[in-house]
């Protein structure tokens, strides 16, 4: 409770003590101070290299030549603390592109099942402005969809200028599992590639940065993650019995994969394969490329039409 202003001490303001009063106790020792909050020992800003992640342009590739499980050399404590301070920075960079209203961001994620399309966009994402950020998880086609050609219901629901778009699944289904399923003519999918570059090469030049990434996990894991679900029966609601015959077909979606994304890495629409086993160096790095690509963007908010200095609130 407030007691009033503190009074500086004043011997002369003491009563004086009785003469038979017994001596008084000696004040105890001021506590110890407290031990220095222990800080993790790094730089202000870690070199993380993302580059060796980013698929090549145009050249094969192998997804069995990238790791599914990495660090990157750094400590976990490290990589979290970093991890957290990229996503403020995240933060603020969305809240510019929302204020400009100039351009947009398209996030793209594919993975195999259970590869943690879902944590990934609640790790990275969940602190942004949902006002400026909109999630969207494509399903397979309803029958008015597929009344449509198959970009249709994506361009619908790309980013308008000012927000960034999360695809969870997307556009890449109907070139990638299409294919392997073989759910259209192949004369239909084989086209479907060119298709996309052109769709995303359209809305670059009309303002929108598009970054895709391929959340990458083993089968191995792929196989805990999906018992994990069995035995959770808080789980089974993410469990279906039909991703038992995608996982049979692993193989061709690895080469299929590896081959759409050899085709439609761009220079302005890249692919980034993310060692996605360790979950906090996943949410690292992809944060990491978002927060560089819109740094690089440089949003910047309207200057004020109105002198601030001007007005006076009553």
């Amino acid at each position: 409770m407030w007691r009033g202003p503190a009074l500086a001490y004043n011997p002369a303001m003491q009563d004086p003590a009785p003469a038979d009063a017994a001596p008084a106790t000696p004040a105890p020792p001021p506590p110890a101070a407290a031990a220095p909050r222990k800080h993790v020992n790094r730089p202000p800003k870690i070199d993380l290299d993302t580059a060796s992640y980013r698929v090549p342009s145009g050249k094969a590739i192998q997804l069995s030549d990238y790791a599914t499980r990495d660090d990157g050399g750094l400590e976990k404590i490290v990589g979290k603390d970093e991890f957290h301070l990229l996503r403020h920075r995240l933060v603020a960079l969305q809240e510019n592109l929302y204020a400009e209203s100039k351009r947009a961001l398209l996030v793209v994620f594919q993975a195999m099942d259970a590869g943690g399309k879902d944590s990934t966009t609640k790790a990275v994402f969940g602190p942004v402005d949902p006002a400026g950020c909109k999630v969207k998880s494509f399903k397979a086609p309803n029958s008015e969809e597929l009344g449509h050609d198959f970009l249709w219901r994506v361009h619908a629901n790309v980013p308008k200028k000012g927000y960034i778009g999360v695809f969870n699944r997307s556009h890449y289904e109907d070139a990638v599992t299409v294919a392997v399923k073989k759910l259209c003519p192949e004369d239909v999918w084989e086209h479907r590639v060119e298709h996309i570059n052109h769709f995303e090469r359209l809305l670059h030049t009309e303002g929108t940065q598009v970054v895709k990434f391929f959340l990458h996990i083993s089968k191995d894991y792929q196989k805990k993650r999906l018992q994990r679900r069995l035995d959770r029966p808080d789980k089974h609601w993410k469990f279906n019995p039909a991703d038992l015959e995608e996982r049979a077909r692993w193989g061709k979606y690895q080469e299929r994969y590896a081959e759409v994304f050899s085709e439609t890495s761009k220079k302005d629409a890249p692919w980034y394969i993310i060692p996605a086993e360790r979950r906090w160096y996943r949410n690292l790095l992809v944060t990491k490329v978002l927060v560089d690509l819109l740094e690089k963007m440089d949003p910047k908010p309207p200057k004020a039409d109105f002198d601030p200095k001007s007005i006076v609130i009553e």
